[in-house]
């Protein structure tokens, strides 16, 4: 496969080998001089096949650019149909922090219920690349449903934060427990609006200047919408309301996309990288294809006075196994991050 010398949003991304790329709602972790990116492996997610995920996928690089597959760190359980790993579960986001006093490195995993509650598995490791042993399973997080999520150490005193939807309801910043792998019942909350489109979910967080940041979505499922950035002084807020940080979106849908994570280059002065997936690559029909209609379908299902059941899925399956990347660095103005659109860029291009 021929180098990759630049970063281009929206379009196929393939892996040293050349085969998709699949890490889809998770991040990148840098160990040494090396970045790895890891998410969702959505390869053979296809409507109709039962498969909702397929394990989580780790990919490695030195340059943002080229990414060599690292395989399954971890792996789908194929045995136990009852396993939160069974790909038939709704397995979704997993997020990556390493403990610099357990050595270990935790993975927290959003898995869906067939009830629309949502609940939280736990697994460490001695090595990022694995492998994993799950220590918590099934559990609800201060006795919520925690849905879309992040998770954020302190640089300076190791302390970490768990940031996530109150499942169609607020955003919760709660404390974790020093080995990372619970909550400690201390939390926050943020933003509460009464029901899907408007609650604000897929929270990702990073730090500048003073600041913390939260960037989110609206709730209208794989289908994207308008992005929104907060800041606080702390970690538990008050959060201020910037806004859309999508210059000349027009079609209200974060570039065709929804962030997962921020990532700070930790090599170059003011770099950070909105990470997003573009999940939806072809229009089903019978879905919507405007954000506005993705939205009014979405109150329907959700506002109580209009009756309908939010357990009934008015949508068809999205093929999430050809779902895109759309990354893009920040532009900052004053308090405000800012993200332009750029058919291709370079890291090299930043001080």
């Amino acid at each position: 496969m021929a180098n990759q010398s630049s970063i281009r949003p929206g379009q196929v991304w393939l892996d040293t080998e050349g085969k998709r790329i699949h890490a889809h709602g998770g991040s990148i972790i840098t160990v040494g001089d090396t970045f790895y990116w890891y998410g969702e492996n959505k390869e053979k997610s296809t409507p109709g096949s039962g498969i909702w995920h397929y394990g989580v996928r780790c990919y490695a690089s030195k340059d943002l650019y080229n990414w060599e597959d690292k395989g399954l760190i971890i792996p789908p359980d194929l045995e136990d149909e009852n396993s939160s790993l069974h790909p038939s579960k709704f397995v979704d986001r997993p997020h990556i922090i390493y403990n610099r006093f357990t050595k270990k490195y935790v993975c927290w995993l959003k898995i869906m219920q067939p009830d629309a509650s949502q609940k939280s598995t736990v697994l460490v490791a001695d090595d990022i690349l694995g492998p994993y042993t799950i220590v918590r399973d099934g559990i609800k997080p201060l006795g919520m449903s925690a849905g879309d999520f992040d998770l954020v150490v302190d640089p300076h005193d190791g302390k970490a934060y768990y940031f996530f939807e109150r499942v169609h309801s607020e955003m919760i910043v709660a404390d974790l427990t020093d080995d990372y792998t619970d909550v400690t019942g201390y939390y926050s909350t943020h933003f509460p609006q009464p029901h899907p489109p408007f609650v604000r979910e897929a929270p990702a967080h990073f730090y500048r200047k003073g600041l913390h940041y939260l960037v989110t979505s609206g709730t209208t499922g794989y289908f994207p919408n308008p992005s929104e950035v907060a800041c606080s002084k702390l970690y538990h807020g008050p959060y201020e309301v910037l806004g859309n940080p999508h210059v000349n979106d027009a079609s209200n849908t974060s570039f065709g996309s929804q962030i997962c994570s921020v990532f700070k280059h930790p090599h170059k002065k003011d770099l950070y990288i909105a990470l997003a997936d573009r999940w939806v690559t072809e229009h089903v029909p019978g879905n919507p294809k405007t954000y506005e209609e993705a939205a009014e379908r979405f109150d329907q299902i959700f506002n109580p006075d209009k009756g309908l059941d939010p357990t009934v899925d008015h949508f068809n399956p999205v093929d999430t196994s050809k779902a895109d990347f759309v990354w893009l660095p920040f532009r900052f103005d004053g308090k405000m991050a800012y993200l332009d659109w750029k058919d291709e860029w370079r890291v090299e291009d930043y001080e």
